[in-house]
């Protein structure tokens, strides 16, 4: 089977020796193409012209924000050749889509994984989200989020364009500037669904799949019931006390993940759509990735959107 590798450069794991293990263990059982991204949405173009050019198979070594771009690509794909299956290999510093799927999180052991489903043809259909605005039509695939978690990205994103690596303290240390420099008291957002509607919300989060992020090896949960299975969960801070905040996230760090009902939040599950709007721009983010500012964004729920071996 002819297969398209896409290689993230500046991945946190893509070092020249692990590259090239990854390499020797896909090229045993596939007709290997390896091509580099040169900046941003580059693996999305690559990946949407793969069934065009014949591949059966496309692989990428990245973080969540490479895999957003492949998932993308091989979507936007024009119908007709059938769309080539999908496999992760981790190679950025959360990992969060690989790791819910259950995966290994050393890329060797993940390529190697992905060649014995692909020998045994163990396929899996997941469930994607689908945002749509203004200025937006493209999909996820474990998480969007307006507000806190959005600035955090943001925050991150800059500190890494100063060479600073995202690491789990970076995240952290982004989070808690913003939370105490007051960045997240900002109660704008309206949360829509069929049969509710939710006022004054601080920050808002969607979720495809549980968990929402990690904190290093801790996953976070704030809808610990999300299933790449079902359709769209979502949670929303409608207290941002430093007792009622620092209550929810320490409740998202249990086992069980933050219960369905509480004081300070609202949460909702299963949802084929629903929408968050603000009264003014506020930051806006899909799988870890800043996407700009924006005051009004629907989600749709995309049954059996993607097909990956693993």
């Amino acid at each position: 089977m002819r297969a398209l590798f896409i290689v993230n450069p500046q991945a946190t794991t893509a070092t020249p020796r692990i590259r090239e293990a990854i390499v020797d263990v896909l090229a045993q059982e596939l007709d290997l193409t390896v091509v580099e991204t040169a900046h941003r949405d580059h693996a999305s173009t690559l990946a949407r012209d793969a069934a065009g050019d014949g591949f059966g198979a496309v692989l990428s070594l990245g973080g969540d924000g490479t895999v957003n771009e492949v998932v993308n690509g091989l979507l936007a794909a024009p119908e007709g050749p059938p769309r080539p299956r999908y496999a992760v290999i981790p190679g950025g510093s959360a990992n969060v889509f690989l790791r819910s799927l259950g995966l290994p999180g050393d890329p060797v052991e993940a390529a190697q994984t992905a060649m014995e489903a692909l020998r045994q043809g163990r396929e899996r259909e997941v469930n994607l989200g689908r945002i749509t605005s203004g200025e937006d039509d493209r999909y996820f695939t474990f998480c969007a989020g307006f507000g806190w978690d959005a600035d955090v990205v943001q925050l991150v994103e800059h500190e890494r364009s100063q060479g600073r690596k995202a690491t789990p303290a970076l995240y952290a240390e982004a989070a808690m500037k913003l939370f105490f420099r007051g960045d997240i008291r900002d109660p704008s957002l309206r949360v829509v669904t069929e049969d509710s509607v939710l006022e004054g919300s601080y920050f808002a989060i969607v979720t495809n799949t549980t968990p929402w992020t990690y904190a290093g090896a801790l996953p976070l949960q704030p809808t610990p019931d999300s299933r790449f299975e079902l359709g769209l969960d979502a949670f929303a801070l409608t207290d941002s006390s430093h007792t009622a905040v620092g209550w929810v996230l320490s409740q998202m760090l249990f086992p069980k993940g933050l219960p369905a009902e509480g004081e300070g939040y609202t949460t909702w599950h299963d949802l084929g759509s629903l929408e968050i709007s603000s009264s003014h721009p506020r930051a806006f983010e899909i799988d870890g990735e800043y996407l700009g500012e924006r005051e009004r964004v629907t989600f749709h729920s995309v049954p059996k959107a993607l097909r990956i071996f693993c």
